[in-house]
């Protein structure tokens, strides 16, 4: 079964009010731990890769997973960069058989932006691989993206951007932030709803994105720190927030922190209880089960997709 584009999913999402979970992946217990959830959900799956993760498991190891992943699961997966920072990233992965890719001119000005984001499509789209463009730029820390201050998407540049570039989907800012620790202590997530309707407005029928969007378990934060952690401000996106974007023209929601939160904290606790292992699969096992439980939760309870494979 050959990898899937976001195309076709987009578009049953967008009409049947549900987003398509995006989960960023690094090694083979993240990639089976994320798509044994949603074999067991009958889910539609996007992987997804940063340029860091890229670097550090290397492409090659990276696609015999994701093909070992379709083998296994039969599951509609699309396999998608994340946050490209040129058109030569973007290029290699297109080339080396990812099926999505999205390149990330926030940070430059609105005209270059446009730019760098139409070379890519142009090259992306005579190979049959669609594009994610983004506006607006998410404050916070993710592999090599780091942004200080948060800037929100301007409604009226979107139709202009994407008639301009041909993107397939917009990623944008109303609010969500990279990393763990998205907020102030004492600040209150909130998600600006307000734009996101004028964006919809603008771009009806359109599918957008959400970068940013791991809501920080508390739980998770609080095992951390009981077994050696230093997070006691973490805050993340509440899900009752995110359930809510999902029902509207927000298709793809990507998911990266709660993962890493999953997976260190149950190999803390790991080692807390047992010291005296080393052998990696007695630690690395139930670290593989927590993300499979964490994607449950999140296919099920925050992005509505189950059983829409």
């Amino acid at each position: 079964m050959p990898l899937a584009t976001t195309k076709g999913m987009f578009e049953r999402a967008y009409k049947e009010g549900y987003a398509i979970g995006a989960f960023n992946v690094n090694n083979m217990e993240i990639v089976q731990g994320i798509t044994e959830a949603a074999k067991e959900e009958n889910a539609p799956l996007i992987l997804q890769v940063s340029a860091g993760a890229r670097k550090y498991a290397k492409h090659a190891y990276l696609m015999k997973l994701v093909e070992a992943a379709l083998e296994d699961t039969g599951l509609p997966i699309a396999l998608h960069l994340d946050h490209g920072p040129d058109f030569e990233t973007c290029k290699s992965c297109i080339d080396g058989g990812f099926t999505s890719v999205m390149i990330d001119g926030s940070s430059r000005p609105f005209a270059e932006n446009i730019e760098v984001t139409k070379q890519v499509v142009e090259y992306a789209h005579a190979r049959g691989i669609v594009v994610e463009g983004e506006l607006g730029q998410l404050a916070g820390v993710e592999d090599d993206v780091q942004v200080e201050s948060h800037s929100y998407t301007d409604p009226s540049q979107v139709q202009e951007f994407v008639e301009k570039t041909g993107v397939d989907s917009l990623a944008i800012a109303i609010g969500t932030s990279h990393g763990a620790f998205k907020f102030k202590p004492g600040q209150k997530p909130q998600l600006r709803f307000d734009i996101l309707a004028e964006v919809s407005a603008r771009l009806p029928g359109f599918p957008i994105v959400l970068h940013g969007a791991s809501s920080v378990i508390p739980e998770l934060v609080e095992k951390i720190n009981k077994y050696g952690g230093a997070m006691p401000d973490a805050i993340g996106i509440p899900e009752d927030m995110l359930r809510e974007a999902a029902k509207s023209a927000v298709c793809k929601i990507n998911i990266d922190s709660d993962l890493r939160l999953a997976m260190t904290a149950t190999v803390r606790e790991h080692f807390a209880l047992h010291p005296a292992d080393f052998d990696p699969r007695q630690y690395l096992k139930p670290a593989r089960d927590a993300i499979k439980e964490m994607v449950k939760r999140k296919l099920v309870n925050v992005l509505g997709c189950s059983g829409k494979a």
